[in-house]
Formats: C-alpha cells, structure tokens, sequence
C-alpha cells in the first residue's frame, strides 16, 4: 500500500481518524533519522489539537511497541507484572514494593530510567549502592528472575525507539501535553518490557506532571482503555502529589528511607502508596484473590524480614555492597548540610513540591541535562509532612551536598516552598481513585 505522509497530515488536521495501516506508516517513518523533522513535527501538532480515538491510541502504542525488540519473558514461568510510575518528588515505590512482592512469590522484571529534573531515576537511586550493577543484559535478567524472582536494571536502548523521536520533539514543538501522546509512550515501553500486566501511578497535583485531578484521571482512563484493547490487564492508581511522597529526597538518602520501611520502622504516604500497588501487582498476578489478602500478605513479610532478605539478595546478585543495609556510612558521605528553620509557629498548610524537587536537583541529587552527573549523597531529608503543627525554631528540613554554593542555592528555593498558617489545611487522601477491574 503506498502511503503519502502528507495526506495522513491532512486527514488528521481535517479530524479524520488514521487506520492501523497508516499509523503504522506514521511510525515507521519516524523511525526512520533520515525522514524529515517537519512532517512529524505537523503530524503531532495534528494529534495534539485534534486528538486520537480509542483505537488509534492503542495502534499507535503497538506500532511504537514494535518499533524496536521486545522483550521476550516466556522462560520465567507466573504472570510477569510490571508497575510504571508518571513521576514524582521523593517516589520511592519501585524500591519498597519490586523486592517485597518478589519476596511473596511474584516475578519482578524492572526496567526503569535515571532521573531528569526535578524527579528522581530507581537507577540512580540504585546506583548510589556502592558497587551497585544495573547494565543487565536480557539472558542474565531472566536467570537472575527465574532463581530469585528479581532483577532491576537499565531500560533498554532498542525499546521502543520510535518514542524516543517522539518525545524529543514533542518537548520543542509545544505537544507535549496530549493524553493520546503521553498514554502510548508510557504503555508502548511497558509492553515492550513484556510485561502480561502492568499497575500504573499516576500522580496528581503541583508536584506532578498532570496538576489537576480531571487531567490525571483521563489519563489513567486511556491506558487502562489501551491495556484491554492489547489484551494487557492494566489497573491505574491516582495518588496526591501536593506532597512529596516520602521524607528523604535524593538517591542515597531514598534507599535509606525504602530500606526502613523494609525493616519495619517507618510508615507514611510512602508505605502507603507502596502497599496499595503492591497489593493490585499480587492480584493481577493471582498470588491473591482480594486486595485484604494481598495488604496482609506484603505487611507479614515486612513484619518477617522477608521483603528486606529480598532486597538484599537484589543488591549481592547485582553486584552491590549488601552491608549498606545495616550500616548507612558506607553510602557516599556530603561535605555540607544546611537546616531550613521555621520562622513562625502553625500548622504547614502547603507545600510547593515541583519546586522542592527542584531544590534537591540543585543540591546535585538530579539532573538540570542528561549530560550532568550525580551526586549520590546530595539531597533534603523533610522533618514535616502537610499539616502538622510546628513551632518556631523547628527544623523544617535538612540540606545536603558537597557544594557550598549549591547547597545556598538549594536552601533559597527551598524557604519558599512551605507554607505555614494559622489553621491547618483540609486532610488530603493520599490514594486518590482505582481506576480498572479488581477481581472480588
């Protein structure tokens, strides 16, 4: 079938809906370096201010998906589910939930990035262990899941690379906030990872790509309406990012927090958020039947230690050091720290928290480039979370790098992230909505 990319422009700027064969032309052109910017950049813009239907959407997703290799898991017997994340200040998820729900029987393939901005990368975070491998190739992955259940490692670079194109264009062309565009990016590179069943974090509110509840909902709505159109079980979670999801922002200092909750001594919104997805990857990987078994599940194994043995049989078959686990001066160690001091006596009643992410980037925790390096120990650890009641002269937070003017930097964005007054603000749910079928 022969195919002019200018007529499929022209369809879709007229509102017309493309079919499989000239979406697929779309994406194989876009694949291809030597096809021109300006024609993907017109057909973009085109999806963005006209939108993609039910079906499109999904045949966009498989035609990115198979743009590149996908990943092959039929050796590893059990439902393989994966977890995607939309991004977040201090979500730390993947490090509390990947080795606790290994740890009750499920199989755990984990394909995650490094950090750009003002949210944070699990690779990065991992490789803050000292010794810490996560270039993994695709037949040590499987060994590695086949005899321990786990492995966590770099995503691929032939993943979906048709998305790469896209979505480095859409960040120059003004596209980049499209649900058909977002949705089919995430999803393609989730199926591609091969999964059979994927539980999606979608975050909401000022910390969080989507800032209002009726953006993130539809778009929890549209992958879970991609994942039955590719015959993928796919649950969403809308979770509140007003806050940031955990107390300690930075690589070093979030292994720490996910290793205390590992051991039982810490709970919160992080806790929280962990267990309810960790709880859905069990059901849709019949490990439970009810999110009540699943919940009770993953909190005996953090009662029994067995979620803890299990990271640390993570971090010794990937090369870590596993003696970080009781014995944090082994992380790399910040030259400064600086206290954030509260002024005024109240209750915190708001939080700025894209730009407390932001702080800790400048701290050398993230990156401003994909050129610039981290700083593993770099970060912020908070003493408050939305709503408590403080004093004047209470330290509100902990600053740390190895740069004194970073670190000054770091503190002037910070003191003007959190609020406080009078009155404390209205009690916010940290699980938002459940958006895909649960079985009862």
């Amino acid at each position: 079938m022969n195919m002019n990319f200018v007529d499929l422009i022209i369809k879709k700027r007229d509102k017309k809906s493309l079919s499989s064969e000239e979406i697929n032309y779309f994406v194989k052109c876009a694949s291809d370096r030597n096809f021109p910017d300006y024609q993907i950049s017109a057909m973009l813009m085109a999806i963005y201010l006209n939108g993609l239907n039910d079906k499109e959407t999904s045949d966009l997703t498989m035609a990115m998906a198979n743009s590149g290799k996908i990943l092959d898991l039929s050796e590893i017997s059990g439902i393989k589910v994966d977890k995607h994340s939309t991004g977040g200040v201090a979500d730390t998820t993947t490090l509390v939930l990947a080795p606790l729900v290994a740890s009750c029987g499920l199989p755990v393939v984990k394909m995650s990035g490094r950090g750009l901005g003002h949210t944070g990368g699990t690779v990065d975070k991992l490789e803050s262990i000292p010794g810490f491998n996560t270039e993994v190739s695709e037949k040590n992955a499987i060994d590695l899941v086949k005899k321990q259940k786990i492995v966590i490692m770099s995503q691929s670079e032939d993943l979906a690379p048709a998305d790469k194109r896209f979505y480095a264009m859409r960040d120059v062309t003004g596209t980049v906030e499209s649900i058909p565009l977002i949705a089919s990016s995430i999803m393609s590179k989730k199926i591609a990872a091969g999964c059979d069943a994927i539980v999606l974090d979608v975050k909401c509110g000022n910390g969080s790509f989507m800032k209002d509840f009726s953006s993130a909902e539809k778009l929890a709505q549209t992958m879970v309406e991609i994942g039955k159109n590719v015959n993928k079980k796919v649950i969403a979670v809308i979770t509140d990012m007003s806050e940031p999801l955990g107390k300690h922002i930075g690589n070093s200092l979030e292994v720490m927090e996910a290793i205390e909750i590992l051991k039982g001594n810490t709970n919160g919104r992080l806790k929280e958020v962990s267990l309810e997805i960790g709880s859905l990857m069990l059901i849709l990987g019949n490990i439970s039947k009810t999110v009540e078994e699943a919940r009770a599940l993953l909190e005996k194994n953090i009662k029994n230690k067995k979620g803890l043995e299990k990271l640390r049989e993570l971090i010794i078959s990937q090369k870590g050091d596993p003696k970080i686990i009781d014995d944090y001066s082994l992380f790399p160690k910040c030259k400064f720290k600086k206290e954030l001091i509260s002024e005024f006596s109240g209750y915190i009643s708001d939080m700025d928290t894209y730009n407390i992410g932001k702080a800790a980037c400048e701290t050398g925790a993230g990156r401003k480039t994909k050129t610039d390096k981290i700083d593993y120990s770099a970060g912020i650890i908070l003493k408050f979370s939305l709503g408590d009641k403080i004093n004047k002269g209470d330290v509100l937070a902990e600053i740390y790098s190895s740069s004194e003017e970073r670190l000054e930097n770091a503190w002037n964005i910070l003191k003007n992230c959190i609020k406080i007054s009078e009155n404390p603000p209205k009690p916010q749910k940290t699980i938002l909505k459940i958006i895909g079928e649960i079985k009862k």
